[in-house]
């Protein structure tokens, strides 16, 4: 018996269709898109938030709080079908409240005397006049992790005045492989349009640190354009050394195989030569064989 596939976004999962702003329509129909899923989660129950907000002694923003009551994290991915091959592109993911947790101070490797976080502490970097003040390693911030970023860094809730931790004093940064600290939104909510909006693909988080996303990163921004505000990502330098890649050449269908067209309509035999065969040795010192052009 022939297995059928769970819904993606029916009609009967309204709420997954709010939740996900309706992006998966759009990648549903972008040329090589394929296995757009969705993780469904059961919503927090409020007990679970109160019992976090007073293990860790902070208080949880009114968004990110209604969101975990909405659903307990967020996972969507979507693959690209490249020849016969399947390719994992797109993710886009937030933690469930109890993965919500805060980034380790103890040493980095199990070694006595070994280096912690606190000691990357380097207070010479400073708020800058278009940057807020970065976050610590230290006591000064408590930091929780939102999103892994499949590797590529850290999305992470910071806390900028320490514990107890108010909703107030809450903001949303990146923390690349480096470990140096880019800031994304003030909120939430403006993260997760971020989110939803660079369509989970990867290294998106890089487009808001001075050096930006890789060239393979940008050559699939290049080919699913994010629907973003963010219109310097895709300018293209003078120097660029980037391959665009057009998805209509690279996704071709099989039933869309151009067929070459006859000119003009059939001649008979002794006529002009059709364009398929060859010319005649025997005839190319003729006069029909050669018209003259003007």
């Amino acid at each position: 018996m022939e297995e059928t596939p769970p819904p993606l976004l029916g009609s009967n999962k309204p709420h997954l269709e709010k939740l996900t702003l309706g992006v998966t329509r759009i990648l549903e129909s972008s040329p090589g898109v394929t296995e757009v899923t969705i993780t469904e989660k059961a919503p927090a129950e409020r007990h679970m938030i109160s019992s976090w907000e007073q293990k860790n002694n902070c208080v949880l923003p009114e968004d990110l709080k209604n969101f975990y009551l909405m659903t307990n994290g967020f996972h969507m991915t979507w693959n690209v079908k490249l020849d016969e091959h399947t390719i994992p592109l797109g993710s886009m993911a937030i933690n469930s409240i109890s993965k919500l947790t805060q980034l380790n101070q103890s040493s980095l490797y199990s070694l006595p005397n070994a280096p912690t976080l606190a000691d990357l502490e380097d207070d010479t970097q400073e708020a800058s006049e278009n940057q807020p003040e970065k976050p610590h390693f230290d006591s000064r911030s408590v930091i929780f992790e939102l999103d892994p970023c499949n590797g590529n860094g850290k999305v992470c809730l910071v806390y900028k005045r320490g514990k107890p931790a108010l909703a107030q004093d809450t903001e949303i940064w990146f923390l690349d492989r480096a470990l140096y600290w880019h800031f994304l939104t003030d909120t939430f909510t403006a993260y997760y349009r971020l989110l939803i909006t660079h369509l989970g693909l990867p290294q998106w988080q890089y487009a808001f640190t001075s050096y930006g996303i890789s060239p393979q990163a940008k050559q699939w921004f290049n080919m699913y354009k994010p629907i973003t505000y963010n219109t310097n990502l895709l300018t293209e330098e003078t120097d660029s050394f980037v391959n665009k890649l057009d998805p209509s050449k690279v996704f071709k269908s099989k039933n869309k195989t151009l067929i070459p067209k006859k000119k003009g309509s059939v001649q008979p035999a002794g006529g002009q030569k059709g364009p398929a065969g060859p010319p005649s040795t025997s005839r190319s010192s003729s006069g029909s064989g050669n018209p003259v052009r003007k």
